[in-house]
């Protein structure tokens, strides 16, 4: 990694990249009328929150870097899939992809991070990101107090239907 680009760099440049800032737009715009959970730099500030707690808790020894970079990329494929019908998580690491070469992201790195993006919909995974990534991306979610609860279509184990600390 360059000396030019230190951790709090490469995170503040992928929210200012072109690229991302295009995708977070679409989506917020496609989503405006959306009554359920948003797509917003709250959401994707939430999950990396999270995730960074986790780690730390499971003393997982991961870096705050790629935690920050990994959440705020995991939904910017959204607006792929509402436009396209191409399921977000493999939009997004295609997107991802772009945004963290332009950004001198070494290979291991992105190799680890479009893992956990592309997999982040379901808990299967045996990589530690992977998992932190669905928890946190669940956990973010208020279910136990948002007023279209019955209208939402995912299933009740993938909800987050309580406080938890």
């Amino acid at each position: 990694m360059s000396s030019s680009f230190s951790e709090t760099n490469r995170i503040s440049l992928i929210w200012r990249h072109p690229l991302y800032q295009k995708h977070c737009e679409k989506i917020q715009e496609l989503e405006k009328d959306r009554i359920f959970c948003r797509h917003t730099p709250e959401h994707f500030l939430d999950v990396a929150r999270l995730m960074y707690i986790y780690s730390l808790e499971d003393k997982l020894n991961l870096s705050r870097e790629i935690i920050y970079a990994t959440a705020l990329l995991h939904d910017i494929g959204r607006a792929q899939q509402y436009l396209l019908g191409i399921p977000h998580d493999i939009a997004g690491a295609e997107i991802a992809g772009k945004i963290l070469t332009d950004l001198h992201f070494t290979e291991q790195e992105k190799k680890e991070i479009l893992s956990a993006i592309s997999q982040h919909r379901n808990d299967c995974s045996d990589q530690k990101l992977s998992n932190l990534l669905y928890k946190a991306d669940k956990k973010s979610r208020n279910c136990f107090s948002c007023s279209a609860a019955s209208e939402c279509y995912w299933p009740s184990e993938k909800k987050n239907l309580t406080i938890e600390y």
